[in-house]
């Protein structure tokens, strides 16, 4: 399965030159404004403080160059840590002034996501993004689409696509371990903390009416962004902004990116044919506290369809008969693949540490031999695809039909959950026309796509 995903995988980079018959990225030998892989990559940050400070750990030992942050209080530690990086407020801004970097990491809030990352890729610049990609459909396919044609390195940062584990459910499945899957169970407490409150965030609650005054570190227009304009205030920033429709996607959007990649992986999904959803109550602002979302994949070399289901705000799947009595599914995270010949869990996030069930037959499984590539590490194979033009386990053509598949979850549970059918090849809901409304927005004045 693996080998076949991968072939249709376009491998990003510049274009070729060719010597002695052998197709060499132009990065490694070197070209006109080109760099090869023995020099440092220069590195533009969107969103420097907070998750953006992690993502640059992940590449520190390339040249961080230009740090932008709208919130001079968040960026404050990594202004101070690259104090030769230019600092800027204004993605718009940097991207115009820093004609030579290379490659952007974007680190926003989701609604920023998309037009900051076409920004730099119109511009050539190789992107990491972190996830979801987008925060709506339209932007995953414009997104996917854009860097494909650009033909730039690209990773969505769902960082459990380099875990071990996460190939060794490839391997297993592909290994017949469990038989044919027909269906397939995975789960996130978040918004909560192993199902209990306080929220990580703010979820099914109305809009604050009160309208304090902006931090004077905060430029509030700019975090706004292409977002409907509404006053500022702290349930929103920082970090808060998840659960509310016009930023984010709640815990599914969070976490079903993590959790729903490995499935995605293995089973080479693609486009659900329909989905339909049960929650508590939905408001009008914010992502309900909790939710189950059933979808239906039409998979290829699957002769059924397969029937994929999502719970977070503390809600579990059903529990295996083939669990262990002394042993309780991960309140956190996890995954049951269910196949015709036995059931594999999966617990952590991500796809970290997969087992058969019970665990005497997990002992009793003769393991495959390892025929996938390993990782390098999630942002090294970032880093060497932008030099190299080899190819990233969760690059845009990979990170955009799953960032479309959560995104159409998060649309049903939005509109009450009832059942939406999919037409993913002309991107409409055939059934719902108020859904479609949901697809994308139109942008503020001065922001595009």
């Amino acid at each position: 399965m693996f080998s076949a995903r991968v072939s249709r995988r376009r491998f990003l980079g510049t274009s070729a030159a060719v010597t002695a018959l052998t197709v060499i990225p132009r990065h490694v030998v070197g070209g006109a404004g080109q760099k090869p892989p023995s020099e440092k990559l220069n590195i533009g940050v969107i969103g420097a403080g907070g998750r953006g400070a992690d993502d640059i750990e992940g590449v520190k030992g390339e040249n961080i160059v230009a740090l932008c942050d709208v919130d001079l209080a968040s960026a404050a530690k990594t202004f101070e840590r690259y104090p030769n990086a230019a600092q800027y407020r204004d993605f718009r801004v940097m991207l115009d002034k820093e004609k030579g970097l290379d490659a952007v990491i974007v680190a926003t809030p989701d609604h920023t996501h998309a037009v900051a990352s076409m920004a730099a890729i119109r511009r050539g610049k190789h992107v990491y993004c972190e996830k979801p990609l987008t925060r709506t459909i339209y932007e995953a396919r414009a997104l996917a689409k854009a860097a494909r044609d650009a033909r730039v390195a690209t990773q969505m940062g769902n960082q459990g696509m380099a875990f071990e584990g996460n190939r060794l459910i490839n391997e297993w499945i592909a290994d017949g371990a469990i038989g044919p899957v027909k269906e397939v169970h995975v789960w996130s407490d978040r918004p909560t903390h192993r199902g209990k409150l306080p929220l990580w965030w703010a979820q099914g609650i109305e809009r604050p009416t009160d309208t304090p005054p902006v931090p004077s570190t905060l430029d509030w227009d700019v975090w706004l962004g292409p977002a409907p304009w509404r006053p500022y205030h702290p349930a929103y920033v920082p970090f808060r902004w998840r659960g509310w429709w016009d930023f984010g996607s709640g815990g599914l959007g969070d976490m079903g990116i993590h959790n729903l990649a490995p499935v995605f992986s293995a089973l080479n999904l693609g486009a659900p044919t329909s989905v339909h959803a049960s929650s508590t109550p939905v408001f009008k602002e914010t992502v309900p506290v909790a939710c189950l979302v059933h979808y239906e994949f039409h998979a290829p070399n699957h002769a059924q369809p397969i029937k994929l289901h999502w719970y977070d705000g503390g809600i579990l799947p059903p529990r295996p008969d083939e669990l262990e009595d002394d042993r309780d599914l991960d309140p956190e995270d996890g995954i049951i693949f269910v196949g015709e010949r036995g059931k594999m869990l999966v617990e952590g996030w991500g796809g970290e540490r997969p087992r058969l069930i019970p665990e005497s037959r997990n002992k009793a499984y003769k393991r495959p031999p390892k025929t996938l590539p390993r990782s390098i590490g999630h942002y090294a194979e970032w880093i060497q695809a932008c030099k190299t033009g080899s190819a990233t386990r969760s690059n845009f053509d990979f990170a955009g039909p799953l960032t479309e598949a959560v995104l159409l979850g998060s649309i049903c549970v939005r509109l009450g959950g009832q059942k939406l059918y999919w037409d993913s090849a002309n991107m409409r809901v055939t059934n719902v026309p108020e859904a479609n409304e949901l697809l994308h927005y139109k942008y503020r004045q001065g922001w595009e796509l």
